[in-house]
């Protein structure tokens, strides 16, 4: 497991992670998303509303192999998207995936 990876785990433990779509949307309208992580193998239409958005919210977006890998990040079976909410962890993560 990659320095990302456990970092990630260690926010989603802080309860600093938000998983599925519409949650993460919903909090990158309302200013609480901090960094959106997306899987590279996630469909178009995801794709296109997430890099949409973050976007049009200027949140920053970065892509990740597949949702497998972001799923054993978060000890969970498979994520396509996650946002994070808090400054600190968003910051290192961007630092660790550029």
């Amino acid at each position: 497991m990659s320095q990302w990876e456990s970092l990630l785990g260690l926010a989603a433990r802080a309860r600093k992670v938000t998983m599925g779509e519409e949650f993460v949307l919903k909090d990158v309208r309302a200013g609480r998303a901090k960094l959106v992580i997306l899987a590279g193998d996630a469909g178009a239409s995801t794709k296109k509303r997430v890099s949409d958005k973050c976007a049009s919210y200027q949140v920053p977006l970065i892509e990740v192999s597949d949702r497998y890998t972001i799923g054993a990040a978060l000890g969970k079976d498979m994520r396509v998207v996650v946002s994070v909410t808090e400054s600190g962890f968003a910051n290192k993560l961007k630092q660790l995936l550029s």
